[in-house]
């Protein structure tokens, strides 16, 4: 298709029939548009960039693109370039990083092209003008589901289209369930993108449908795998736990809407996350033992998806070390170890997981059963999984062996996908020792059977998992007994002011005897409180167990699992595979994975866990290509939580499609889509005017909008973007003293709760404080809180145990005391969200002057500085910042005379006393030499 403004044709890369109506569309309009996942969004970005590209004099911006994005899409484009032998195209820019210079970047937008420029460079770019949005040609939005009223991307798109009305705006997104979420999810999205037109392209589109299953479809072969016994143990103790939890959370009378909490929607991977944002507002009024359950449910799916991950060694390790990190201190009377682990169902759990990888148990030895040797015998249970892979790679041998000569343009790859890295490393590991077999002991009984020596196996990994999981376990023991006290010091210092243990003056209170007639978990071998403890193996089973399944021969003949290598006389000792001797193990990687499919073109694919995106991708590839022949392996465990989170999902994003499609229909069209408020002049003297004349003042008209000066950094927030909203102008400065600048006398020190916390426990908070003061006769200190959560501290938001503050001098309320003590001048304001902090702002600016942006970024520079060098990478400055001994005044000499972290944690104590003085430099280099392991 030939671009707009294009000497000659363009090649595109758009094989299917919707593709290229959807092309169409975007060319001809602007809109949203909603694509199922796995149907090739990105493909349709990159033709479309491409299309802008090859006509040369465009600049075309991206917003919300990632690392992994920006290199794909700038090979393609530059792939498209060749093909398309277009001599206009540039290829894409990437400016996503502070270092590179205000100059360098100028330069940069006036050649135009394609760029790819991260949200908070691009927006003060956009501000300072520096990038003058009238001369952009486009924007294209991915990702467009994250942007709400006040993220970043939305203050972009705001500002773009109120200095630009004609450049095309383009948004993308294939995740819809964000979209039908709220009161008129969709509408309100178009609002924050000032869209009119959604475009919906679900699975069940007729041109998808009919583009996906017209032509010659992949051979899929469907294989659902029994799961074992002791897994279906596992999985039904485990739900059992999480519908307990459910229920105490119901219980415990948050006043939520908890109708949809159920064991099913529990499946769901953001289960948690939804609970807790929805007890959010409600947090601080919480009870104690409601936010150990909240924080439970998380660890419970955690196990869930461990049980058919997992190994069952590693399992049986990741279950140890959830016991500990939930047991109290050994001796210890608190009962604060979470309610799940008292269930019945509980012991089960961890019962069962360590039966799998060996048995005779300590406390199954008893005097009556003499019979039982004193040892443990290896039991080492595969996962189903394997043994079913093993047989599909001997289908596929058996397959290629009669059928040798490939008859299409696929390479014969093997591509097996699995949904994370941990999996490719324990599948490779599994098909690296598919047949090595540990030296036989017994010439009895195991001769017999010597086809054995032929079947796959996965019994000499789990040995050697097994000898590392007891090497670990003996020093895990050591490790635990620190963490009990470094959980005591936590409790003693947190928990206390919970009311867990807050009668200070009395007896402790016998709550093992409350514990133990309530509890209806008590007995069947555990203590007296009813609590699950670990079951500690003896050392000569231990032992016993070692030497049974020690190091062999087979053993020192395997390959290293991590080799350093020279790669000296490579050409000698490596050569390049054959493209059909491979076997590529994969995780799913989004729209990559199209990337992944292209680039090694298998003829079987093995999908070791399901992937409803990927199955798509799998379509469009084999659609894509008629010469290509896939044959798609299937595998599932049936019954299982991993087949109903895959219908789950399928289900969900089906419901989302139909619940917007009736939306769209219904949709009022929002005609005032200019991102400006009403341009009559009346109307804009009314909002300039200053009305409050009581007291004697004046009646002030000015022609220009309030002006707030915001320091670059504060961009990460979403003030800058209400502000703006609020008809005032922001200009982005990089200020040495402050946060915000509303007049030459008012200075504002903006902190959330987080940063307020952390600014008292390195001492930065009484730095800044103290240089507001010296040069702003107003400074202000303005905590503010996330709009979302409670509107109070944590650390004295519950007097229900009587403790007061004054008790607890580490108290943040105390702190705060001591800065206004301090600084008696400094004005603290309380804002329970931006929205607030944007009304407190305007009307701290009422009957003041403009501040003037030179003089605000000159205050606090030394004679002679230039604000440009105040412009240090921000992620390691804050962390400079945090080290005690550094101060505002000498990290400055720090960053511009050593320029690294590393260099500043390798100075001797010497050294750094010729930088910033003798008891500075003692705290930096006593908190880089410190060792993690000390008190």
């Amino acid at each position: 298709m030939p671009p707009e403004n294009g000497k000659g044709p363009v090649k595109l890369s758009l094989p299917l029939q919707y593709q290229q109506d959807l092309f169409s569309e975007l060319r001809s309009e602007d809109e949203l548009v909603l694509l199922a996942r796995g149907l090739g969004l990105l493909r349709v970005v990159i033709n479309l960039l491409h299309s802008y590209d090859a006509a040369g004099n465009n600049l075309v911006v991206i917003v919300g693109a990632d690392d992994r994005e920006n290199g794909w899409i700038g090979e393609a484009l530059a792939e498209h370039a060749a093909v398309s032998r277009s001599s206009m195209a540039r290829g894409l820019h990437q400016v996503n990083t502070d270092l590179m210079s205000v100059a360098t970047r100028e330069k940069m937008y006036s050649q135009g092209g394609i760029f790819s420029i991260t949200s908070r460079i691009l927006v003060v770019d956009l501000l300072s003008k520096l990038l003058n949005p009238e001369t952009i040609t486009g924007l294209v939005v991915l990702h467009s589901e994250r942007i709400i009223a006040t993220s970043i991307e939305a203050f972009i798109v705001r500002i773009y289209r109120q200095l630009n009305k004609v450049g095309f705006l383009k948004a993308f997104s294939d995740n819809p369930e964000p979209f039908t979420t709220g009161f008129a999810p969709l509408s309100a999205m178009m609002r924050n993108l000032f869209l009119r037109k959604p475009s919906l392209w679900p699975r069940f589109h007729v041109t998808v449908a009919e583009s996906l299953e017209g032509r010659k479809k992949a051979e899929v072969i469907e294989l659902e795998v029994p799961m074992t016994d002791p897994m279906k143990e596992i999985q039904n103790a485990i739900l059992e736990c999480v519908e307990v939890s459910i229920g105490e959370l119901k219980k415990a009378g948050t006043g939520l809407e908890l109708d949809d909490w159920d064991l099913d929607s529990a499946l769901h991977k953001s289960f948690d996350v939804i609970i807790r944002r929805q007890l959010d507002p409600i947090w601080h009024r919480v009870s104690y033992r409601t936010r150990q359950i909240v924080n439970d449910l998380t660890v419970l799916r955690g196990i869930l998806h461990a049980l058919l991950t997992y190994d069952a060694v590693s399992f049986n390790k990741y279950l140890d070390t959830i016991l500990a990190a939930h047991q109290p201190p050994p001796g210890s009377n608190r009962v604060n170890q979470s309610p799940w682990l008292f269930l019945d169902a509980a012991n089960t759990l961890f019962a069962t997981a360590k039966r799998r990888v060996y048995t005779g148990k300590a406390n199954e030895v008893s005097e009556a059963s003499e019979d039982l040797p004193d040892s443990l015998r290896p039991v080492l249970e595969e996962q189903p999984k394997w043994t079913l892979l093993a047989e599909i790679l001997d289908e596929i041998e058996r397959d290629t062996y009669f059928n040798p000569i490939i008859r299409d343009d696929s390479n014969g790859t093997i591509l097996i996908m699995c949904s994370d890295q941990g999996i490719c490393r324990q599948l490779r590991e599994y098909l690296q020792h598919l047949y090595v077999r540990p030296p036989r002991t017994d010439d009895g009984e195991e001769s017999e059977d010597e086809e054995s020596e032929l079947k796959p196996s996965a019994i000499f990994m789990m040995r050697r998992k097994l000898r590392n999981y007891l090497k670990w376990k003996k020093d895990f023991a050591r490790v635990s007994a620190s963490l009990f006290e470094e959980n005591q010091k936590v409790l003693n210092g947190f928990t206390d002011q919970r009311g867990i243990s807050g009668n200070r003056g009395k007896g402790p209170p016998n709550k093992r005897r409350r514990v133990r007639g309530g509890s209806s978990a008590a007995g069947g071998g555990r203590p007296v409180d009813g609590s699950l403890q670990a079951t500690a193996d003896k050392e000569s089973q231990v032992a016993s167990l070692l030497a049974e399944i020690q190091p062999t021969e087979a053993d020192s003949l395997q390959k290293e699992e991590i080799a350093v290598d020279s790669l000296d006389n490579m050409e000698d000792y490596f050569e390049l595979y054959e493209m059909q001797d491979l076997v590529v193990v994969h995780p799913y990687d989004g729209d990559m994975d199209e990337h992944v499919l292209e680039e090694v073109r298998p003829r079987y694919v093995i999908m070791y866990e399901p992937d409803a995106a990927f199955i798509r991708r799998i379509e469009v590839y084999r659609s894509s290509h008629d010469d290509r022949n896939v044959r798609v392996y299937f595998m599932y465990y049936g019954g299982s939580v991993e087949e109903q989170r895959y219908l789950s999902a399928v289900r969900k994003e089906k419901d989302a499609f139909t619940r917007l499609i009736k939306e769209k229909g219904q949709m009022a069209v929002t005609l005032t889509l200019d991102g400006k408020g009403p341009d009559d002049p009346q109307e804009q003297f009314l909002r300039t005017v200053n009305t409050r004349i009581a007291g004697g003042g004046r009646l002030a008209a000015t022609a220009e909008p309030p002006r707030v000066v915001v320091d670059v950094r504060e961009f990460r927030s979403s003030l800058p973007s209400l502000l703006h909203g609020r008809s005032m102008v922001v200009v982005p400065c990089m200020l040495t003293v402050g946060d915000y600048v509303l007049s030459p006398q008012i200075c504002i020190e903006r902190k959330s709760v987080r940063d307020l916390i952390s600014s008292f426990k390195n001492g930065r908070l009484f730095n800044q404080a103290e240089t507001m003061l010296q040069h702003y006769k107003y400074p202000m200190l303005l905590i503010e809180f996330d709009q979302n959560k409670s509107f109070t501290l944590d650390p004295f938001a519950d007097h229900t145990s009587g403790v007061t503050a004054s008790s607890n001098p580490s108290d943040l309320q105390s702190k705060l005391v001591l800065l206004t003590l301090a600084f008696p001048r400094l004005k603290v304001i309380w804002s329970s969200s931006p929205y607030q902090t944007a009304e407190i702002f305007e009307e701290l600016k009422k009957q003041q002057e403009e501040p003037d942006p030179i003089q605000a970024v000159q205050v606090g520079l030394g004679a002679g500085e230039d604000p440009a060098e105040q412009s240090f990478n921000q992620t390691p400055h804050d962390m400079l910042r945090c080290v005690p001994g550094v101060t505002a005044k000498n990290m400055a000499r720090l960053t511009l005379e050593l320029g690294d972290l590393v260099d500043v944690s390798n100075l001797t104590e010497a050294e750094l006393d010729g930088f910033i003085g003798r008891e500075a430099g003692r705290q930096v280099h006593r908190f880089f030499n410190r060792s993690i392991l000390d008190e």
